[in-house]
């Protein structure tokens, strides 16, 4: 993916510089900019290479809205050529804010352990460097419980199919810089280059202490993980909830 961006790279400034002018989501349509009101909530995931997760999250039902950029990491305002050199300690990263009354936190955490593979360390499919290192980054101390007992219950199914430990990074921040304008929602931008490195287990996370799913099970058909690049065959509509 770096070599592929790399000449739209060379003319891109600095991460906050560029996203002044148009932060309309191309397929929600809401700000992906916009802070989370009290009915609404936010979480920052890691999956590796943040176009294709990015477009997992913003297909769920009951999401406001998606972006992508980097967090984890020290440096102030970082580009992404500067992220991929693996020094500023930053990883890829989707930030998602939900409508809390349509989908729960558990739904969200189901989505992340499902739709790549947290045994894999700094890295995902052939994405190799921390920066597509496994996290979750939540900014609701409230949202800590759940995130861990979702992550003890998706390593006994991943126990029962012989298959590593978790190295998902999970940590509290308050940190988000939002990537470059050609990274949002860049699988939905015309001309894009269909690619997603993530490596799904095809483990599927199922209840567990604090789960409160809001999403059916019809949600979840449209994800089937045993078809390899599953989120490039779909189209870029979100799933609408049948009634």
């Amino acid at each position: 993916m770096f070599g592929f961006l790399k000449n739209i790279m060379n003319n891109e400034e600095s991460t906050d510089a560029t996203n002044h002018l148009n932060s309309v989501h191309r397929i929600l349509k809401t700000d992906f900019k916009k802070d989370p009101n009290p009915q609404e909530d936010e979480i920052i995931f890691g999956c590796g290479c943040f176009w294709g997760a990015e477009k997992c999250f913003w297909k769920l039902p009951g999401v406001i809205t998606t972006s992508v950029g980097y967090a984890g990491g020290d440096k102030k305002n970082p580009t992404y050529y500067e992220v991929c050199s693996g020094l500023t300690g930053h990883s890829e990263v989707v930030r998602v804010i939900w409508d809390k009354n349509k989908i729960d936190l558990s739904d969200l955490l189901k989505m992340f352990w499902e739709c790549h593979d947290p045994t894999q360390k700094n890295r995902q499919g052939n994405d190799i460097g921390t920066q597509y290192r496994s996290a979750i980054y939540y900014k609701n101390e409230n949202n800590k419980k759940i995130i861990l007992a979702s992550k003890e219950e998706y390593q006994k199914e991943l126990n029962k199919k012989n298959l590593g430990l978790i190295e998902t990074e999970i940590k509290l921040i308050n940190t988000y810089f939002y990537a470059e304008k050609y990274h949002q929602q860049y699988l939905a931008s015309t001309g894009s280059r269909q690619y997603c490195s993530a490596s799904p287990t095809k483990v599927k996370l199922g209840d567990f202490p604090g789960s409160k799913y809001k999403l059916k099970d019809h949600i979840w058909d449209n994800f089937d993980w045993q078809v390899d690049k599953c989120v490039l065959r779909s189209d870029n509509n979100p799933i609408k909830n049948k009634i």
